[in-house]
């Protein structure tokens, strides 16, 4: 290949990428203000210093430690051999990379929210985006992906196929999160006596915020995985677009007309749609996230009023359940017999799916266990009383009306 051409495909990647990133970085105020508008007000402020640590602490150690393990690549060499070979290519990878991993933290952060302390959250978090998430993203996407790959060929019929994540990314954060949120137990007055008493979310206006910017962000998520301008595909975009309108649709009627349902629901439909949203027919993706919203709906319901389980933004069936329906779904709907482009395994979906869950489960055990036992990680019951905001941060979000 001639070298201006060369140099022009490898400035058009870093572009495209680079465009990715930025909009998968927005997505994190999308996660900001859905759990800021579902919390209540003496936990607002809390929610937005959460998400913006641990997106900054993520940063770090994902590009000292969780990058390497995931991908065999540092970046400890001087700035021009960065930038000789490929025009910084693997610098903005890494920034759109960073985007997924930091995602973990911030799907924990909802179903944790309002009672757990605040630097033993970060800590976790760091220790998930250093080593506990890319690990298992180097066995899928990244330096060890080969044997695991090879294994699911030879015995399963085809490769585990993630192509955005619904597994990776959300089954992962949904999973770390149950044991989270289980280990905490529920805030003060969501059930007295065995019985569940509702906490009323605080903004609507905020949490409909949150799920557009999320929803708009999704399309640098799915779209831009292909990681490059020749790997581009019309099919991710528009399969994205009728998962979502989908998950609308469905909660909108399962959940009769709640716009906590509704505007969740087009998070699930594009939650499910990640996997396989560079196979499957459009008309399977409206499917796909139509089926996503209804284990949302019910799936809270479920969660909350049957098992007792106080996860504020609902992360488990929401990202855990949901993912790993979409992995699911995938090896399903992906069969040329149902439209699809082919080249999946129904059984190696479900068992690739499955070991995410596994690994999530016992590693959030683990972490958030030894946590509590060290140095305990929720607040006390008077500070859970004042609000993370005053007891933590100080400061609550509405100051001037405590001004005579």
């Amino acid at each position: 290949m001639d070298m201006a051409v060369e140099s022009l495909v490898h400035s058009g990647d870093v572009l495209f990428l680079m465009l990715g990133a930025v909009m998968v970085f927005a997505m994190h105020a999308g996660f900001a203000f859905l759990e800021v508008g579902t919390v209540r007000r003496k936990s607002q402020v809390n929610a937005f210093v959460k998400i913006l640590t641990d997106w900054s602490v993520s940063t770090v150690v994902y590009f000292a430690v969780g990058f390497p393990i995931a991908y065999g690549i540092h970046f400890f060499h001087p700035a021009a051999d960065l930038l000789a070979a490929d025009q910084g290519y693997q610098l903005v990878r890494f920034f759109f990379l960073l985007c997924f991993a930091a995602c973990i933290p911030a799907i924990i952060s909802g179903g944790i929210a309002e009672r757990a302390k605040f630097w033993p959250q970060v800590a976790a978090g760091a220790v998930f985006a250093a080593v506990i998430y890319p690990l298992f993203e180097s066995l899928i996407w990244g330096q060890n992906s080969s044997g695991l790959r090879a294994f699911f060929e030879q015995n399963l019929g085809a490769p585990f196929h993630d192509f955005a994540g619904s597994v990776v990314v959300h089954s992962m954060g949904g999973w770390l999160a149950l044991p989270a949120i289980i280990i905490l137990g529920a805030r003060k007055g969501r059930f007295v006596k065995g019985q569940s008493r509702a906490i009323p979310i605080s903004n609507i206006p905020f949490l409909a915020l949150g799920s557009w910017i999320l929803a708009v962000g999704w399309f640098g998520f799915n779209v831009m995985s292909a990681q490059s301008l020749t790997g581009i595909s019309g099919l991710v975009a528009l399969n994205s677009l009728m998962a979502m309108v989908g998950g609308v649709l469905f909660a909108l009627v399962a959940g009769r007309n709640d716009p906590g349902f509704a505007h969740n629901g087009a998070l699930a439909g594009l939650i499910a749609i990640c996997a396989g949203s560079d196979i499957l027919h459009p008309i399977a993706a409206f499917v796909v996230g139509g089926i996503g919203a209804l284990i949302f709906v019910y799936g809270f319901q479920w969660e909350q009023e049957k098992l007792k389980i106080d996860d504020v933004l609902g992360v488990w069936p929401l990202h855990g359940i949901i993912g790993t329906w979409g992995g699911i779904a995938a090896g399903i709907f992906g069969y040329p017999l149902l439209g699809g482009l082919g080249g999946v395994s129904f059984l190696s979906q479900v068992a690739g799916s499955v070991l995410a869950i596994f690994w999530a489960v016992a590693m959030g055990t683990l972490v958030y266990g030894a946590l509590k036992k060290i140095f305990g990680i929720r607040l006390k019951e008077e500070e859970e009383f004042r609000g993370a905001d005053l007891s933590i941060h100080r400061i609550d979000a509405y100051p001037e009306e405590h001004v005579k």
